[in-house]
């Protein structure tokens, strides 16, 4: 119980950074008002700590007035934190206040914008407190009323509500999603590892001869605890293979084939530069659902399923403005797990209320919670994942790919103490028994010139470095016994992966080079929330079922929103290929319901 206070002292609901491939990216603010610059007014600059590196700012201003900021340097995760250095300035000259609420879902972000304005004046010689309070008009905004048609109507624009309106409107259908948050992505723009996936060219080209479908299917359902529904584990291996050429055929290949957490074989398939999956796949599935004409209405929130006879004919949603009624013919729901509603969560698990979760904060459960409310059944709801490798200060998730690549766990006495790539929930158990409830992920300069995740986490800040084992104890903070023990543990793991076998925890993928590539590095890591395995039932065509077993008519689901394909626990890189996989398999039978 003591060390499961250690892991929950800090509550967390702040969006964990997925870390991906950024460029250093300047945005000129608009002046809402267009003043002109009074004479007297004097400009400076200012910065603050974001969630990838400092935010730096230039102001101009004078002491009543705000007239321009311009963000200066930014390495904010795209799609999350460049919205805020996009979008904020302009709110900011607008209301002539820093003190305005930041964009939902990126507060890491916002909140440092804020400070390096509030830095910016300061250092000007103004006043800052004279810019505490915004400006805001006593004219009430009062809603309009409107009425909206459509083929299909996705709720949720994350990796499955894009997959799934990319591929319908693929087959000609009219599609609109609407989405509650500021920006396209959701948690899968937090996906840092890869796609799971059997039967490829990538693997074939490769000579991988032993990752098929079967092989796939087991190790899903054994990561799982065997409580997968099998079918709906059996349809995602073996549509898996078409789901990674779909993707090659809309400009987004994973070409780098290898293993992960909890597999026996190398079913993993990445982008060929080390790129972060999810913001790589997000970018390249909503530019192919523009394309298509797919209409994405961003800050608008479903409320409420239509249904006529039973079956799902639309939906209610809102905005700032507008008070939506939109008429479908089929709704596909990809609104994501529940893994930021700390209520929800903690009705299932009482220990879980403040714990740091990976989770961005739009995460909240729409989706099961409006499909329940008309009759929808769910599954395995009890289910949350932990994930093992979790930066706690900011819950930024340290990716998987690390260990797949060769990286190693040890503790606070220098030692490892598991297979540090079996399933999620075994290697968090495993951390949580360990002096403090934490550990340190070990890596060398040969894993960071390969994963741009690595070169981001130097960067900002999280690791510390030495050139020798030694050093690189003493820099972790580590003391007597425990900084030999630390030497010792390398050398020992550099022998097993070039003896090809780890007797003491049975290791046995992520194995192919060792770690005496210097400098090396460490980051200390422990346990958060990250998936929530549980949601609405569904069968394999994705139709949502009710409490009867009935499947709803006109009703679909895909991604985490559902349950029953992972059970008890995920195996890194099945999101991916569940949220492709089923997105698609969605968007494909929405369309054709809507057809006839």
């Amino acid at each position: 119980m003591k060390k499961n206070k250690m892991l929950y002292r800090i509550v967390a609901a702040v969006l964990a950074c997925a870390v991906v491939a950024l460029a250093l990216v300047t945005y000129q603010s608009r002046s809402s008002s267009n003043a002109p610059v009074a004479e007297g007014a004097v400009t400076a600059t200012g910065s603050a700590k974001g969630m990838e590196g400092d935010v730096v700012v230039e102001v101009t201003a004078d002491a009543t007035t705000i007239y321009s900021i311009t963000v200066k340097e930014q390495n904010e995760t795209q799609g999350i934190g460049s919205v805020v250095c996009e979008q904020l300035p302009d709110t900011m000259v607008a209301a002539n206040s820093y003190n305005v609420d930041g964009i939902a879902g990126a507060t890491v972000t916002s909140d440092a914008l804020k400070e390096a304005v509030k830095a910016a004046l300061t250092s000007a010689g103004l006043d800052a407190s004279a810019f505490a309070v915004a400006q805001t008009s006593d004219a009430a905004v009062e809603k309009t009323a409107e009425s909206l048609d459509c083929d299909v109507v996705i709720v949720g624009a994350g990796g499955a509500g894009l997959t799934a309106a990319a591929q319908a409107a693929e087959n000609g259908a009219k599609v609109i999603v609407v989405e509650k948050m500021p920006i396209v992505g959701g948690n899968s723009l937090k996906a840092t590892g890869g796609m799971n996936a059997a039967d490829t060219k990538y693997q074939e080209a490769l000579g991988i001869t032993d990752s098929g479908v079967d092989e796939f299917i087991e190790d899903t359902m054994k990561g799982g605890h065997q409580i997968n529904d099998r079918s709906l584990v059996t349809v995602m291996a073996e549509e898996s293979s078409d789901a990674v050429d779909w993707l090659d055929a809309i400009g987004a290949p994973l070409p780098k084939v290898a293993a992960t957490g909890g597999t026996t074989h190398k079913y993993l398939h990445e982008p060929e530069d080390g790129s972060a999956v999810g913001s790589y796949l997000v970018e390249k599935l909503n530019a192919q659902a523009e394309k298509l004409g797919v209409q994405i209405m961003l800050n608008t929130e479903a409320t409420e399923i239509l249904t006529e006879n039973g079956a799902a004919v639309g939906i209610k949603a809102e905005s700032k403005e507008h008070n939506y009624t939109i008429h479908a013919k089929s709704v596909i729901l990809a609104t994501g797990g529940f893994g930021a509603n700390f209520d929800l969560m903690a009705s299932f698990n009482p220990a879980l209320a403040n714990a740091v979760t990976t989770n961005h904060a739009g995460a909240t459960g729409d989706g099961i919670l409006m499909a329940e409310a008309i009759g929808a059944d769910t599954v395995d709801m009890d289910q949350i994942q932990l994930h093992p490798t979790v930066y706690q200060e900011t819950g930024l998730l340290v990716s998987e790919s690390v260990r797949s690549m060769g990286g190693i766990l040890v503790n606070a006495e220098g030692k490892r103490f598991c297979n540090d790539l079996a399933t999620r929930d075994a290697v968090s158990n495993a951390e949580l028994e360990q002096p403090g409830a934490y550990a340190y992920i070990i890596f060398d300069q040969r894993i960071v010139d390969d994963l741009k995740s690595c070169q981001k986490y130097i960067k900002n800040g999280l690791t510390v470095s030495a050139d020798n084992y030694e050093d690189l104890a003493k820099a972790m903070g580590l003391e007597g016994d425990a900084i030999q023990n630390f030497v010792d543990t390398m050398d020992t793991w550099n022998a097993a992966v070039a003896a090809g076998e780890d007797k003491e925890f049975g290791r046995n993928n992520g194995m192919d080079a060792d770690l005496s590539t210097a400098p090396y590095y460490a980051i200390k890591i422990a346990p958060g929330i990250h998936h929530t395995m549980g949601g609405l039932k569904i069968n394999t065509d994705a139709e949502v079922l009710d409490t009867q077993g009935n499947a709803i008519p006109g009703l679909y689901a895909a991604g985490e929103t559902t349950g029953g394909v992972h059970g008890g626990n995920r195996i890194g890189g099945n999101a991916v290929c569940d949220f492709v996989v089923f997105g698609r398999i969605a968007g494909n039978n929405a369309s054709a319901y809507a057809a006839n």
